[in-house]
């Protein structure tokens, strides 16, 4: 990773846009839809560090060399991280290509080197990202300290919600009725948590590309991450970073069973079959196993 990718807030702060022409209306026609307030600067008040105080994040566009320069200068002395159209030597961060789903944000980054190849790659991703996922996202945070409050043990929280953003309230909230939704989220989340998980078994010889969609969220949602020495880390990077990780040795059939009935999901990222005896033992206590084949080369 070349560059750390960050969300900034922008309720209550402020953003200037330092220059004129059509790139500066560009950066100002972003950010028209965010909650920060806009301050455009034009001439000498570009150059002046008191001009950027207390702004959360600075853009400069001119075709002035000069003008850049100076305007980049003062937001940097105003302690601002500044973007500089076309000049990635004076950025402290670069502007990636942005799908914008109020709550919801992606954004597709190449470090400044190919901004097209950014906005290709967003115009593929945007179609799978819905409208209406902002206001899932909006109806989550509206009852997040609940969630919190009700579900104070993170694996059960998570079962939760993996349940829930698949359930009527989430299709609820997609569908605009925000106040539906929070009514059958708070009914869900009165009418507790089933305890049971799953173990999902994931493909770990690679490529990654070879993975079906099915199994890249398997990965993405596993609460537990079992893999050898031998898993493709193409395939180990596309599960979450907070997942708790197990050697093949420690997953004995009992730890899994355990595991899935305390409502947690684990993906084994397998390099060979798993066992017969195991798979039984995993059959006869009951607990839900899914095999996630590849696609076809």
């Amino acid at each position: 990773m070349d560059a750390f990718p960050a969300f900034f807030p922008l309720s209550g702060r402020t953003v200037v846009i330092a220059g004129s022409g059509e790139a500066a209306q560009a950066k100002a026609r972003l950010l028209a839809g965010s909650p920060a307030r806009i301050v455009r600067l034009e001439g000498p008040e570009a150059a002046l560090a008191q001009s950027y105080a207390g702004a959360a994040l600075a853009f400069v566009a001119s075709p002035d060399d000069a003008f850049a320069e100076a305007a980049a200068a003062a937001a940097r002395a105003a302690h601002v991280p500044v973007n500089v159209v076309d000049r990635p030597q004076l950025c402290d961060f670069t502007t990636p290509a942005v799908i914008d789903r109020g709550e919801v944000v992606a954004a597709i980054g190449t470090g400044g080197a190919s901004p097209m190849l950014a906005t290709m790659l967003r115009a593929d991703i945007e179609q799978r990202v819905p409208e209406g996922a902002g206001r899932v996202a909006a109806l989550f945070r509206l009852l997040q300290d609940e969630v919190r409050a009700a579900l104070p043990e993170l694996h059960a929280r998570r079962a939760f919600l993996r349940e829930a953003l698949a359930g009527p309230a989430a299709a609820a909230a997609m569908a605009g009725d925000m106040d539906g939704a929070t009514r059958l989220l708070r009914q869900a989340l009165a009418g507790g948590v089933a305890a049971q998980g799953r173990v999902r078994i994931v493909t770990g010889r690679g490529p990654a590309d070879l993975l079906t969609l099915r199994a890249v969220r398997a990965l993405a949602a596993a609460d537990v991450i079992v893999a050898g020495p031998d898993a493709d880390p193409a395939i180990l990077s596309l599960a979450r970073r907070d997942a708790e990780r197990l050697e093949p040795g420690e997953a004995t059939a009992d730890r899994l069973v355990g595991l899935t009935r305390s409502g947690q999901t684990v993906a084994l990222v397998m390099t060979a079959p798993l066992p017969p005896a195991e798979l039984r033992a995993l059959e006869q206590a009951g607990t839900p196993v899914e095999i996630l084949p590849t696609a076809a080369p």
